[in-house]
């Protein structure tokens, strides 16, 4: 007990600042004077005591934590944090169930923006913002925002970050102490944000959902104020900004920071993963175009490309908004969107899937195995930016992409077993795990997952943890070495 103890006192100081969090749309229904007041209210005093309780019990014994306190404790947070979020909704709609709450509360942390929830076009204000929100402090990652706020607890903030953030940003220190890191970090994600509201005021939303789509696009989550989500507004100017700040969310976020500071475009042009994810996209988006215009899904090129271009961007960055039913499209369309998600977002953004780094030194790996073929002596150094990648690194992402497609194998074959056909079974485990949100037949863009059983539910949910947690995190901790310690 004594080794779990610092590592409560922890996570009850996270609750803690999370319980905050809940002051912003506590505030939003007092001036609203929307129905939920009474639901932030009480939900906001639970999770303030819980906290609360849990740093006291831990206050005598703290220490430094360790690496496998790192892994640990991200854990208990990812999966302890929606428990507390989904008070409001089960205190302000009880026959919502806590299985479909928790389903809701975790995929806005998670920014997976996959929902159960219909109606949401007069759901309260408050609600409608407490979802969004979540799904903001989810994407830069709240263990990120902990380490930033939390530098003199004396936790371990360095364990923290590389446990929770993924990519190969873990190694990439903008700055020598990592609580600086993870300011900077904050700092420019928010600041996009904040320009992102604006931008998408002028082009004709409203402040509030101007706010709220802003909060889904920058953490790439997808959630909307609207049932139709993106498709409600039917504007080619607010899907040509979402669409930008999309592929904005979904580069590293340590190149939006450098080129900043250069005031310079040189940190785009020699960042490989900004020519993979362009590259990709835009040939993706004509192809995709001209492929459902000669299927006669729409009259005129154009039209296919403007939904297209924002269908396929959304999915493929991981963001999951929808301006129509792409699941009425031709199958190799939809399909070859969810493909797209699990490779387009860059290491240190706020998407999902195996990122764009991983994808470009498979590739190159692959390269090198057939030229070893012909040249067996030769030494052939896989390189990115011009510089060699050490074997080691190369090792762990085959073991990561192995891994990875065991996983989807292995949940699609779970929610196949409990009756769900293989279409919706494949691409919900794909979203999930990518963290993309919509997927295909049953849980497609024109529907939702609230017809999912309990038993599908929780297993979608769990997928939806390991995508954001990037696997190890959360298989380390089933293994015997990790309690043998």
């Amino acid at each position: 007990m004594q080794r779990l103890t610092p590592i409560l006192h922890v996570l009850g100081l996270v609750i803690l600042i999370f319980s905050f969090t809940m002051l912003a749309p506590l505030a939003t229904a007092f001036f609203a004077h929307d129905a939920a007041q009474s639901a932030f209210d009480e939900a906001f005093v639970v999770t303030l005591i819980a906290g609360f309780a849990l740093w006291l019990v831990g206050r005598r014994w703290r220490r430094e934590l360790k690496v496998r306190d790192g892994f640990l404790l991200v854990l208990l947070v990812w999966t302890g944090l929606p428990a507390f979020a989904t008070l409001p909704f089960l205190i302000y709609a009880p026959q919502m169930g806590f299985t479909d709450a928790y389903f809701e509360a975790i995929s806005a942390l998670t920014t997976t923006g996959a929902t159960v929830m219909s109606g949401l076009d007069t759901l309260p204000p408050s609600l409608n913002l407490w979802r969004h929100l979540m799904q903001w402090l989810g994407g830069m990652g709240i263990i990120v925002l902990a380490v930033a706020i939390l530098p003199l607890l004396g936790v371990g903030g360095r364990q923290l970050f590389k446990a929770e953030l993924p990519g190969p940003i873990k190694d990439s220190k903008l700055t020598p102490r990592i609580a600086d890191t993870a300011k900077l970090l904050w700092a420019m994600y928010a600041a996009l944000t904040a320009f992102c509201v604006v931008v998408l005021k002028l082009a004709g939303m409203s402040w509030f959902d101007a706010v709220c789509h802003a909060f889904a696009t920058m953490s790439l989550g997808g959630f909307s104020t609207h049932d139709a989500s993106v498709g409600h507004f039917d504007s080619p100017l607010i899907e040509a900004v979402l669409i930008v700040f999309m592929l904005l969310a979904a580069l590293n976020f340590v190149t939006h920071f450098l080129a900043f500071r250069q005031r310079s475009f040189g940190a785009y042009r020699h960042d490989p993963e900004v020519r993979g994810v362009l590259g990709l996209v835009i040939a993706s988006c004509l192809g995709i175009s001209l492929y459902i215009w000669q299927a006669g899904v729409y009259p005129e090129f154009l039209t296919a490309l403007r939904h297209v271009s924002f269908n396929l961007v959304s999915l493929a960055t991981d963001c999951g908004f929808a301006s129509t039913d792409f699941n009425t499209w031709p199958m190799f369309a939809p399909m070859w969107m969810l493909f797209l998600s699990c490779v387009t977002a860059s290491s240190g953004s706020t998407g999902g899937g195996l990122k764009m780094i991983r994808a470009v030194l498979m590739f190159r790996q692959g390269a090198r195995e057939l030229e070893r073929q012909l040249h067996p002596a030769a030494r052939l150094p896989v390189k990115i930016g011009g510089h060699a990648v050490p074997n080691q690194i190369v090792f762990a992402i085959q073991a990561f992409v192995m891994m990875y497609i065991a996983t989807v194998v292995t949940m699609t074959l779970v929610l196949l077993a409990s009756g769900l056909d293989f279409v919706s079974a494949f691409s919900a485990v794909i979203a999930c795990i990518n963290n993309a949100g919509p997927g295909l037949n049953e849980v497609g863009p024109g529907t939702n997952y609230a017809s999912l059983s309990d038993f599908q539910t929780w297993a979608l949910a769990f997928t939806m943890l390991l995508g954001r947690l990037e696997l190890f995190t959360v298989f380390v901790l089933f293994s015997r070495a990790f309690w043998r310690g």
